[in-house]
């Protein structure tokens, strides 16, 4: 599914990407990934798929401009080994740019150990500063506190698409960001793309607790 700001078209659907990627993705766009790899992740593991990060990136660079990649993370700092380091390690030697922090782990007053972890200022500097730029901005999230994010870009001339799902339960992607978004685009949709085959040898798979969780605590 693929909806177009109004002042684009109507809204339509599409039984995938194919159908509009001309529209959408244009190739000598400059264009960069934003990617929130916590809700990346979630989103993924609602749909049922891994995240392919090679193919991801071919998928796109096939399309268009890619000029930049930036995967975002706060990872929690212990003495135990952390499944997510083959995956950052990796993504920082294969053409993506990788943001993270460490995430602070506290107690809160009721007693519960919280960790806060919050990649939104990051990606929002990133993003402002690359925009006069780019032509086209992809955002990998579907947390409605980018919504202003989305608006200051366009108002930049920066057409934003906004790659989330809403067939999960609860939807992952919020309706204020997917109403700002020029362009939202169903991540089940496209997910063919990029999906790991599962007979691939991976490495031990991270867990969801493995990824921090947004906080403001």
């Amino acid at each position: 599914m693929v909806e177009f700001r109004p002042w684009y078209r109507a809204p339509v659907s599409a039984q995938s990407l194919k159908e509009y990627e001309l529209v959408l993705f244009l190739p000598n766009d400059r264009t960069a990934l934003f990617i929130d790899g916590a809700n990346l992740y979630s989103a993924s593991r609602n749909l049922g798929f891994d995240v392919d990060y090679r193919n991801m990136l071919e998928f796109f660079r096939a399309k268009t401009n890619v000029i930049r990649a930036y995967y975002y993370s706060a990872i929690l700092e212990t003495e135990e080994y952390s499944p997510l380091k083959p995956l950052t390690d990796w993504l920082a030697y294969n053409g993506y740019a990788l943001i993270t922090k460490p995430a602070r782990e506290f107690t809160d007053a009721a007693g519960r150990r919280r960790v806060k972890g919050n990649m939104d200022v990051e990606l929002a500097v990133d993003m402002m500063e690359l925009a006069p730029k780019l032509d086209h901005a992809v955002l990998f999230s579907g947390d409605s506190d980018f919504r202003r994010l989305v608006e200051a870009v366009q108002r930049m001339g920066v057409r934003v698409s906004v790659i989330s799902t809403v067939r999960s339960s609860p939807p992952m992607v919020g309706d204020e960001l997917r109403r700002q978004a020029d362009h939202f685009i169903e991540l089940a949709d496209i997910a063919t793309g990029f999906t790991r085959r599962q007979t691939e040898p991976r490495a031990r798979p991270a867990r969801s607790s493995d990824y921090v969780e947004p906080t403001d605590a």
